[in-house]
This record gives structure tokens, sequence and C-alpha cells, in this order.
């Protein structure tokens, strides 16, 4: 999420309107590659991304944050609150699936 003592903080909050994307393991583009500081992270704004998440999520659910550097499937999420839309199903209680970020 956008705030905290950086730039940019892990989302510690459900549905935090704040979110700012996903960290990008693998970036195909790093845009403003040539930052400086002690805390850098490439953050994913648009694209497929593996994601950290919790709880049961189908094929296409809207995802928003679910603290601890999460995501979770909403139904019905509040404006603002979307990360992407998840690409593929999960039945378990923590693990990591692609999203498609940016999407709503």
């Amino acid at each position: 999420v956008f705030g905290g003592s950086n730039e940019v903080t892990v989302a510690t909050t459900v549905s935090d309107p704040k979110v700012a994307g996903v960290v990008s393991t693998n970036p195909a583009h790093l845009m403003n590659s040539t930052a400086q500081g002690e805390y850098l992270a490439a953050i994913a704004l648009v694209g497929r991304v593996p994601t950290l998440v919790i709880g049961p999520v189908a094929k296409g659910a809207m995802m928003v944050s679910a603290g601890n550097g999460h995501a979770q499937a909403s139904a019905t999420p509040a404006m603002g609150t979307v990360i992407g839309k998840a690409v593929e199903d999960f039945d378990g209680k923590s693990g990591t699936i692609e999203i498609a970020v940016g999407r709503l």
C-alpha cells in the first residue's frame, strides 16, 4: 500500500483502499531501474503476477488485500480496493497463485 515510513509498505488491513499493486519477483519491464535507495521494490501495476493468497479463490475472482502482504477474493469489493483478478482457482488456506494485476 502507499504510505508508511517508505513510499510503499506491506498491506496490513483487509480491502485497503491504498493498495499499490503486487511486489514482482521477476518484472518483464522495470521502470525507474536507475532509482537508488535502501528500500526499493518492483511493484507490478499491470500484468500476470504470482501473488500470495489466503482462503479459497475462484478463477476470475476480484482480489483485494488480506493483510500480512496477502490477497483474498472479494465478491463485492469497494471502489479502489481491487488489486486484480485471479487467473486460477485455489482451494487451500495459504499459497501462491497468478493474478492479472490491474484488471477489474
